[in-house]
Formats: C-alpha cells, structure tokens, sequence
C-alpha cells in the first residue's frame, strides 16, 4: 500500500491509503513500439482489472474414471426360438421341397469392370444419337423459322416499297403539304433539264428555239397548275387547322390519378368552345334545307351579339 494526501478542503489534507494489486498473469500485448537506440519496449496500456474466475462445479474434472470406458457383455436370446432338424438313422425328412443351389462362374474384377464400361459405352452411343437427332431437329426448325421470315420479310419490303410508291404518287397529284410543292418543284425542274438536254442533242437552229419556246409555255403552264393546287392545299389547310383548334379547345381536361385512371372534366370553357364548334360545322354545312339554314344562321349571330 502507499500513502497520499488529498486536498479535501481550502487548506485541509488527508492521507489516503491507496492499495496497489499486483497482477498474477501476463499482461496481454495490446500494441506499441520499440526504441531502436536502447531497446526500450513500450506497451500501449490494458485493463488492470483482474479477469472472473470460473465457478467451481463441485466435480473432479481431470480423474482416472472420466478418461476410462467401462464394458461389460450381455448375452440375449431371441423371444421366438426355433430349431433344424437333420436326417439320421431312424428319421426320414423329406427333401422334395429343397433347393439345390450350384455355384456360379466366378467374375473377376477386370471382368465385372470390363462389363460396366461396354455398358457405359452402349448408354453413351444412344444418348448421343439422342442428342444429334435433337440438334439435326433443331437446326431443321431454326431453318424453316428463318426462311419463314425471310419471306416474310421480303413481302414487308416489297409492300413498303409499294405504300411508298404509292404515297408519292398520291403526293403528285393531290399535294397537301409544302414537302409535297418541294416535291412537284424537284420533279418539274428534272423534267426541264431532261427537255433541255434532248432538245440541244436532236435539234438546231429554228427548230431548236421553237422547241424551247415549246418548252418554256409548258413549264408556266405546269408552274400555274401548282400554284392552284397550292391555293387549293392552302385553304383546305387552314380550315383543318380551325377544326383541330377548336377541337382542342372543346376536349375535357383530362388527368391520371394514382391507380393510373384517366380522370376527365369538362369546365364552362371547354363547353363553351364545343358550342363553337358545334356552330362551326353547321355554318360550314353544305346541301341543308333552307330552315335548318335559317336557324343555324340566327344561333350564329345570337353568339356574335
């Protein structure tokens, strides 16, 4: 034990025995360094507590009985005895009912292994005439998928190939768009340059500038037709674009809700704008009798007004 003194007070002190246990096991090594100079070892510091003994259980666990098995033999008999009984002299048992049982030929190891692998042989040969029937079935319904499609494929495209045809075709005649008036210009312009050339390869002289004159009251007269369609696509245009307008306008307001259901709602706005349109089509109605014109014309100026 060793004695300190302890400030308890301003100017007061008081010893304090302080009782120092010595450790009676090695200190584990939690870490450190070394000093290289001198040698020193330093150890980072551990648990001074002393470490729980285990509780006694009251039994020798290290003892001559613990590590000895102990045998003893028994003899048992069966609960159902039963016995044999042999021919002699004086006893007759018949045999009529017995067995005879012969030995066979005795199988070698090299024998019993030779079988089993002629075995394994004839299963390997069927199950990989099974598998190349398989694959050969295989590769038979891949071809026929793949030519399957091949054909279909080759009728997608000519189709295609015809639609588009078809479509610049209709574009030609009936343009409605300016891709289709940039369409009929390109066409026309290689139609003059193909004129040009056969006019300066066939002809000269007068002929030749009769021929261009020829030429130039055909192309004015193909550059006026266009033009009319264009006037015509115009106002064919505009009126399909008032019509999806007001369409727009005249459709519900519409919204997904959580459960992914499309909710629609029509407000003063949107039935107000089917008015409108409702208007809009009777106005633009041709072939109605006069009445049904008359009222129609009246609802008109009643919503101007």
């Amino acid at each position: 034990c060793l004695g300190t003194s302890v400030l308890t007070d301003s100017d007061t002190f008081q010893d304090v025995a302080v009782k120092i246990e010595r450790p009676t096991f090695r200190k584990p090594f939690l870490g450190g360094f070394k000093n290289r100079i001198t040698g020193v070892e330093f150890h980072n510091a551990g648990s001074q507590t002393i470490p729980k003994k285990r509780p006694e259980k009251g039994t020798a666990l290290f003892c001559r009985e613990t590590q000895t098995v102990s045998e003893k033999n028994k003899h048992q008999q069966t609960k159902n005895p039963t016995s044999t009984q042999m021919t002699k002299i004086g006893l007759y048992v018949s045999n009529m009912t017995d067995k005879l049982i012969t030995p066979g030929r005795y199988l070698t190891a090299e024998e019993y292994h030779k079988r089993r692998l002629e075995a394994v042989i004839v299963l390997q040969k069927y199950f990989r005439c099974w598998h190349a029937r398989n694959l050969v079935k295989n590769l038979k319904e891949e071809k026929r998928l793949r030519l399957a499609w091949e054909a279909q494929e080759e009728l997608r495209r000519r189709k295609e190939k015809e639609d588009r045809l078809r479509r610049e075709h209709e574009r030609r005649l009936n343009p409605k768009t300016k891709e289709d008036f940039e369409l009929l210009y390109h066409a026309l312009e290689l139609w003059r340059q193909e004129e040009i050339e056969r006019i300066n390869r066939t002809l000269t002289g007068a002929e030749r500038k009769a021929a261009f004159c020829g030429l130039l009251e055909q192309e004015a007269q193909l550059i006026a037709s266009i033009g009319k369609h264009k006037l015509n696509a115009d106002e064919e245009n505009q009126q399909k674009a008032v019509l999806h307008f007001l369409d727009k306008c005249a459709q519900p307001k519409r919204w997904k809700a959580y459960d992914g259901k499309i909710t629609e709602m029509d407000t003063k706005y949107t039935l107000h704008a089917r008015e409108l349109l409702e208007i809009y089509n009777s106005v633009s109605m041709n072939g109605i009798p006069k009445d049904e014109r008359t009222d129609v014309l009246l609802t008109l100026r009643g919503t101007v007004k």
